[in-house]
């Protein structure tokens, strides 16, 4: 597993450390998932579970307060219940309270909305955070907000990289967090490359900052954050 931090710059603390799961050679997670046959979908999901919160144990996660954010395929949950109460068991066990697990809903454009609604339930009864990761402006998941309304939305790196540049991407998120203001969701911008991005995503009042400005993702390592390395950003004005 390789661990990258989600910042609040507010506090210029990590909040969360995401868990991206690597294999041996190195290979990102879209290679090793193009590699899971669906009737092994189920058992990955699983294991990369027990080997995000074992390795950030191990890594020493519970030395602070910071999350611990799981990407899993809603997909391949083949009962919510059972692998909800399984995570508690797995949390438990390494000593991680399942109360500082969040997970990101991947691909959830592409599942059952009945069947998304579950798991969201299932997982709050459980203690956990849950995150619709990816989001943009074109996402199915915009009509599952007022539904479901997860605790974070996390923009899309495609909408962020460059937005002070581009007035069309600016209009968009700024239509984005009206919409998770009106339904008091957290949001997370991904994909943070320079510091007028930064500065830019900021003054939109998102304090929840991932991208390699502020760390790259660091393989068998939770990757500390030293806000005295950032310049402090301009508060510049949200308008288009």
């Amino acid at each position: 597993m390789a661990f990258q931090p989600v910042v609040d710059i507010s506090t210029g603390k990590v909040f969360a450390y995401e868990a991206l799961v690597r294999g041996a050679n190195g290979e990102g997670a879209a290679e090793i998932l193009a590699r899971v046959a669906p009737h092994q979908r189920h058992n990955f999901d699983m294991h990369c579970r027990v080997a995000a919160i074992r390795t950030a144990v191990a890594l020493g996660i519970n030395d602070g307060n910071a999350m611990l954010a799981i990407n899993f395929m809603p997909d391949a949950i083949e009962s919510p219940i059972e692998d909800g109460h399984r995570t508690v068991e797995i949390a438990e066990h390494f000593g991680l309270s399942p109360r500082r697990l969040m997970f990101e809903f991947g691909d959830h454009d592409e599942v059952d909305p009945y069947r998304l609604g579950e798991i969201i339930k299932v997982y709050r009864r459980c203690g956990f955070m849950t995150t619709f990761e990816d989001f943009s402006a074109v996402s199915v998941g915009l009509g599952l907000l007022g539904k479901f309304s997860p605790d974070y939305i996390k923009l899309d790196a495609g909408l962020i990289g460059g937005i002070a540049a581009s007035w069309s991407r600016r209009l968009i998120v700024e239509s984005l967090m009206d919409l998770a203001k009106a339904y008091s969701i957290k949001v997370i911008a991904e994909g943070v490359e320079t510091a007028s991005d930064l500065d830019r995503m900021q003054a939109y009042g998102i304090d929840y900052f991932q991208g390699y400005l502020l760390a790259e993702p660091a393989l068998e390592a939770l990757p500390p954050f030293d806000v005295r390395k950032l310049r402090q950003p301009r508060r510049v004005a949200a308008g288009r």
